[in-house]
C-alpha cells in the first residue's frame, strides 16, 4: 500500500504542472447551478429553451433509473438470498413514497425562496416557506430559468428519491419495513429538504451564502445519506452473527448490472445539474466519466495489492465511489481535477469500507457510509482545491477548502443529530428492528411473505 501511494504521488508531481494549465484554457460556460436557475432571468421574462428542456427531461429519467432499477439491483445482489426481495422492495417503496411527499411538501421546503435575502440569516435560510405545498402556483407555463418548473421540480424529486434509498444499505437485513417507511418519510422532510434548501436554494440560503460549492449533491445527497446510514447502523446494532457467520453477497451479477446502471444514470445526475445543454454540462459529463474510471482502477489496484487479487465487487464499488466523489465537483473542476478526485476516492473508500469498518466495529451492511459518506467528504473537500474559475466561476484555494470543510461539518452535525432523534423516537413508539426469529428467517418471508426459489 505504501508503494501504491508513493507511485501515485510521483505521477501527480509529474503530471500536474502540464495538465493544470490545460484546464485554465477552458472557456467559461456561463451555466447556472440548480439553485441559481430560478433567478437567472431576473432582468427579462424567461423564454423556454427547448434544447435545455429536452436534456433536463432526459436527465430526470436517467436519475430515476439510478434508483429503480439501478440501486435496487446493486443492493439486492449484495445481500443474502433470504433478503433480496425485501431489499429491492425498500428502493421501490421509497420511490413511490418520496414522489408523493415531494409533491406535498418536500419541494416547497427545499426550493421555496419566500422570505430569503442575500446576506440575511433567518428562519428561511434553513427551511423553505410552505407556500408551494401541493405544488401550489405551478402551472403549465411556470418557468425555472429557461425550463418548465414542472421539469425542474421532477428532476429534483429524483434526487430526493435516491438519497434515502442510499441509506437503506447501511441497515440492510434488520430493519422493520414499517419503521423504514416512517423513518424515510420523516427524514426526507426534516433532514434532506432542509439541507437541500441551505445549499441549493440561492441567495439567503445558509450554506449558499457561505459559498459552499456542491454542484450535484456531495453534501445534499452523499454526505447526508452516508452519515444518516452510519447513525442508523449504530442505533440498530450489528446483524445477528456479524463477524462470525458468512454474509457473502447472494448474486454479484445483479450488483454489477446495478452498478452499470448507476454509472450510466449518473450522467443525468451530474451533467443534468447544469440545468442546461451547454459546455458546463459537457465538462461535467467528461469529468464524471474520468473520475469513475480512475476510482474503479484505484480501488481495484489497492485491493489487488492488499489482498492479492482484484474482486468484481471491489471494482464495482470503486466505480460508485468515484461517481460519489465527483458529484460535488463535476461543475467546477476540469479533467485533471476529475482524475485526482477519482483516484483519491477509490483508494480512500476502499480503506474506509475495509480497514476503518473493522477498526471501529460498526456494521454498515452494504457500505453506505464507507462509500457515500466518505466518498462525499473526499469530493466535497477536494472541490475546494481543484475548482477552476473558468468552469464554475470559483477558483480552488485554501480559503475555499476551509469553506468546504465548514459546509461538510455543518451537514454532518445536523444530519447526525436529526437522524438520531428520528430513529430514537420511532424506536420508542414502534420499534426499529425485526425480531431475532424474523431476522434469521429472512425479511423476504418474514415481512413480505415471498421468497426467491
Amino acid at each position: 500500500m505504501k508503494n501504491l501511494f508513493a507511485s501515485l504521488g510521483l505521477m501527480f508531481a509529474l503530471l500536474l504542472p502540464n495538465l493544470v494549465f490545460a484546464e485554465d484554457a477552458v472557456p467559461a460556460p456561463g451555466a447556472a447551478t440548480p439553485a441559481a436557475v430560478a433567478s437567472a432571468s431576473a432582468v427579462e421574462a424567461p423564454r423556454l429553451d427547448s434544447g435545455a428542456t429536452a436534456w433536463m427531461m432526459t436527465s430526470t429519467a436517467l436519475v430515476l433509473l439510478m434508483t429503480i432499477p439501478g440501486l435496487a439491483l446493486f443492493y439486492g445482489g449484495m445481500v443474502r438470498k433470504k433478503n433480496v426481495l425485501g431489499t429491492m422492495m425498500q428502493s421501490f417503496a421509497i420511490t413511490a413514497m418520496i414522489t408523493v411527499l415531494w409533491m406535498v411538501a418536500g419541494y416547497s421546503i427545499a426550493f421555496d425562496t419566500t422570505g430569503m435575502e442575500k446576506g440575511v440569516t433567518n428562519f428561511y435560510s434553513f427551511f423553505g416557506s410552505l407556500s408551494k405545498v401541493f405544488l401550489s402556483g405551478m402551472g403549465k407555463d411556470s418557468m425555472t430559468g429557461v425550463i418548465p418548473e414542472s421539469v425542474f421540480m421532477t428532476f429534483q424529486m429524483t434526487f430526493a428519491i435516491i438519497t434515502p434509498a442510499l441509506i437503506t444499505g447501511a441497515f440492510a437485513d434488520r430493519m422493520k419495513f414499517s419503521a423504514m417507511m416512517w423513518f424515510t418519510g420523516l427524514w426526507s422532510l426534516l433532514v434532506y429538504a432542509p439541507i437541500a434548501h441551505m445549499v441549493w436554494s440561492g441567495d439567503g440560503g445558509f450554506m449558499w451564502d457561505m459559498g459552499v460549492l456542491d454542484f450535484a449533491g456531495g453534501t445534499v445527497v452523499h454526505i447526508n445519506a452516508g452519515v444518516a446510514g452510519l447513525v442508523a447502523a449504530l442505533v440498530l446494532g450489528p446483524r445477528l452473527g456479524y463477524g462470525r457467520e458468512p454474509m457473502a453477497p447472494h448474486n454479484l451479477t445483479l450488483t454489477v448490472i446495478g452498478a452499470a446502471m448507476l454509472w450510466v444514470g449518473w450522467f443525468g445526475f451530474n451533467a443534468g445539474s447544469a440545468v442546461a445543454a451547454d459546455g458546463r454540462a459537457g465538462m461535467a459529463m467528461a469529468v464524471t466519466q474520468i473520475a469513475t474510471g480512475a476510482a474503479a482502477l484505484g480501488w481495484m489496484f489497492a485491493e489487488w495489492m492488499g489482498k492479492g487479487r482484484p474482486s468484481v465487487l471491489g471494482i464495482a464499488s470503486g466505480a460508485v465511489a468515484g461517481l460519489v466523489a465527483i458529484t460535488p465537483a463535476s461543475g467546477f473542476v476540469g479533467p485533471t481535477g476529475g482524475l485526482i478526485i477519482g483516484l483519491a476516492s477509490g483508494i480512500v473508500c476502499f480503506w474506509s469500507a475495509t480497514s476503518l469498518k473493522r477498526m471501529l466495529k460498526y456494521d454498515d451492511s452494504l457500505d453506505a457510509f464507507g462509500v457515500h459518506g466518505v466518498g462525499g467528504i473526499v469530493g466535497a473537500l477536494l472541490t475546494g482545491i481543484f475548482a477552476v474559475e473558468s468552469i464554475g466561476g470559483t477558483a480552488g484555494s485554501l480559503a475555499q477548502f476551509v469553506i468546504q470543510l465548514k459546509g461538510t461539518a455543518i451537514t454532518i452535525t445536523y444530519t447526525a443529530i436529526a437522524t438520531y432523534l428520528i430513529l430514537k423516537l420511532l424506536d420508542l413508539v414502534m420499534g426499529l428492528r425485526v425480531t431475532e426469529e424474523q431476522e434469521r428467517e429472512g425479511l423476504d418471508i418474514a415481512l413480505h411473505g415471498e421468497r426467491i426459489e
